[in-house]
């Protein structure tokens, strides 16, 4: 097996189980405390997916026998993640479902009379449409970030590659010198 590969699989094993004692954790909280430690959380995420990538780039790059193995080790640990960032998005709804009522309540209180029903609706859309705008958003940066480690790795495929020609061409015109 691939020491970068077990490396990187005991960086996500750990930062796994430290999200997961946040999650636990976040659940108890409320208010500016819970959503510094979603925060935390979501850094965490962030970081594990890039291992999750990095040991997909190992793994791919293996003798097929080993690569089977690694594969379906990292499918489980997609899935965990997956699991994880679903635990994440309950703790994220609830806080805003709670902070939406509180503002609605807030300003049905000072403006009982006025408050209407279309206002509410309109206030519901735009909070929606923020929200998968930030959902968008991320996933467009997930989508940089992994574009970047692929450029990152096919640069270095080309360096090595060069390296090869020009030892190459440095063996050939030695020979022809002589």
């Amino acid at each position: 097996m691939s020491d970068v590969f077990e490396r990187y699989e005991r960086q996500y094993c750990e930062i796994s189980a430290n999200l997961s004692k946040k999650c636990t954790a976040a659940a108890s909280l409320d208010g500016e405390r819970k959503k510094q430690k979603v925060s935390e959380i979501q850094t965490g995420l962030d970081e594990a997916e890039s291992l999750i990538r990095k040991m997909d780039l190992e793994a791919r790059s293996l003798q097929p026998n080993v690569k089977a193995v690694l594969l379906a080790k990292l499918r489980e640990y997609k899935s965990d993640l997956n699991n994880l960032k679903s635990e994440v998005k309950r703790l994220v709804s609830g806080n805003l479902n709670a902070a939406s009522r509180d503002e609605l309540l807030e300003s049905g209180m000072a403006d009982a009379l006025t408050a209407s029903a279309d206002q509410r609706s309109r206030l519901m859309m735009s909070t929606e449409r923020v929200n998968q705008s930030t959902d968008r958003i991320k996933d467009s940066r997930r989508t940089m970030l992994e574009t970047e480690e692929l450029g990152v790795s096919i640069l270095q495929d080309l360096s090595s590659q060069r390296q090869s020609l020009l030892h190459a061409h440095n063996t050939v015109c030695f020979f022809i010198h002589l």
